[in-house]
């Protein structure tokens, strides 16, 4: 840990499910001393994603990749004396993470007021749906929604066709990775005054942030972006072609006449690529269908890795659609350490994602696997809290801890 940045501080994480857990992650990866808060009479979700419910919540993948590096306690926050545990452990903590609805906390006690009277220097940082005020404050939100009221989710479709949306947790892992540079910027802050502060985050805001241009083009020119597909209202050919091979597909991009002379040679300039229909962008985007259906003809008698390798060559952007088995296997991924291999207690070897970037100096890593339920009940109330091994048993008795 003396070679990681964060080495030294320590983080309260009472987060669950997807958003906060990341957060709390990348802080953990990059050497701070996380702590994950749970209570076993509600499981965090991400340990029971579909598929794993039946098989217990020590098994969860999902869980085990967000959660690695932290260690894991177990308590009842509504019970008074949880709560003064609680209490207890941020005031020697630099950063409290939540990612529930505002009331979630406040109805425990435990909210930024509160805490702050025993830790003043405290950092804390809530990723509520839609922020700590306001009419919607407390709606309640999964990852779907949560793209569908930001209006991210009404340009996923095809054109012409119904929305489609979202389904993937996109604006958490975007609010994760905001909310870390908050984190820091608030860190930073702290080293230079000595004051602590309160971080709203509002994922629907982060959300809103990614689609500047749908935002531009309203506001600009009056017109409501919709779906649009794989295309690009400035680009052609711009979409996701077949390939040889069941349901494998190359993504490809032209954005310059130049590229698309580099396209043409290295596809080997069939007559139809010399028509005016596609001599310069505009003509181009006008005869999209007819360009996708001709660009298709081509790809299809190839490997997906095949045509990258040809249009790479030629300076065009192409890349295959992998799905998920594919990236684990790919050779790139392979050599960058995409992906780990960490060994944990209840299920032997996990794939899980590892770290997204490398400072060269303080690297970071993924030191231990992500913990059981309770696995550091002893650590954190005994070593860091200073509780009797008879204080300890007791509120194990009472159930406070278990």
């Amino acid at each position: 840990m003396a070679n990681c940045p964060l080495d030294g501080y320590r983080v309260t994480d009472f987060s669950w499910v997807w958003a906060g857990p990341l957060l709390g992650m990348i802080l953990a990866d990059m050497g701070a001393e996380v702590i994950k808060v749970e209570t076993k009479k509600r499981l965090d979700s991400a340990r029971l994603t579909p598929g794993r419910s039946t098989v217990g919540p020590e098994t969860d993948f999902v869980f085990h990749s967000m959660n690695r590096n932290k260690l894991g306690i177990t308590v009842d926050m509504s019970d008074p004396r949880g709560a003064a545990l609680i209490r207890e452990l941020v005031e020697i903590s630099d950063v409290a993470v939540e990612n529930f609805s505002p009331k979630g906390l406040r109805n425990l006690g435990l909210e930024y007021a509160s805490l702050r009277e025993v830790n003043p220097k405290l950092i804390m940082i809530s990723l509520p749906a839609a922020g700590q005020y306001g009419p919607l404050s407390d709606i309640v939100t999964y990852a779907p929604s949560l793209g569908a009221l930001c209006g991210y989710s009404s340009l996923i479709g095809y054109p012409g066709e119904r929305v489609l949306g979202e389904q993937t947790p996109y604006l958490d892992v975007n609010s994760a990775i905001h909310g870390a540079f908050a984190v820091l910027a608030a860190l930073y802050y702290r080293e230079r005054t000595g004051k602590g502060q309160y971080i709203d985050m509002a994922q629907i805001e982060v959300g809103a942030s990614t689609i500047g241009e749908a935002f531009m083009e309203y506001f600009m020119n009056g017109r409501v972006m919709g779906t649009m597909g794989n295309r690009n209202p400035a680009m052609a050919p711009h979409n996701n072609y077949p390939c040889k091979g069941d349901d494998k597909w190359i993504s490809i991009v032209v954005k310059t006449d130049g590229e698309w002379r580099s396209f043409c040679d290295a596809i080997g300039n069939p007559p139809w690529a010399k028509e005016v229909r596609f001599s310069d962008g505009f003509n181009r985007l006008r005869n999209q269908d007819e360009l996708d259906r001709l660009v298709s003809g081509w790809t299809v008698e190839f490997t997906y890795y095949e045509v990258m390798d040809i249009l790479q060559k030629a300076g065009v952007a192409s890349a295959p659609c992998l799905d998920l088995t594919e990236r684990f296997s790919d050779p790139h991924f392979e050599e960058r350490g995409t992906h780990l291999q960490v060994e944990h207690p209840a299920t032997g070897v996990d794939i899980i994602a590892g770290l997204p970037f490398t400072l060269s100096e303080t690297p970071g890593a993924v030191r231990r696997p992500a913990p059981l339920l309770g696995e550091h009940n002893e650590y954190v109330f005994g070593k860091l809290l200073g509780k009797t091994g008879e204080e300890i048993a007791q509120l194990i008795e009472d159930k406070v801890i278990y």
